[in-house]
């Protein structure tokens, strides 16, 4: 499978499993989309990004949490034309984005 991201969240598909939804422009991951196929809402898939990173890295704080997901999702073309409350508000700086991918590679 070549590299794709799902559009929601920015999560590398890397196996056809971890595809949940794919439509003409986007692939979204099974962590975006409801088991009947449609895509969670913007709230949903801002507050599962937040738990990923609670429970990935335990030492970060929920603010802190907020402002990565709110960076990377605001960061996606498929956000923006869908802009919703939740992705209003602080972002991480790019310094601190770019600490966190690396601790996540």
């Amino acid at each position: 499978m070549t590299s794709r991201f799902c559009s929601a969240c920015n999560m590398p598909l890397e196996n056809t499993s971890d595809i949940g939804l794919t439509t003409k422009e986007h692939f979204f991951c099974i962590h975006c989309t409801h088991q009947d196929k449609t895509i969670k809402t913007c709230t949903e898939i801002f507050e599962g990004g937040i738990q990923f990173f609670l429970n990935t890295m335990p030492d970060l704080n929920r603010d802190f949490a907020e402002r990565i997901v709110r960076k990377n999702m605001n960061s996606l073309s498929y956000w923006n034309t869908r802009k919703d409350t939740c992705l209003q508000g602080p972002e991480a700086s790019d310094e601190e984005f770019a600490e966190i991918l690396k601790r996540l590679a």
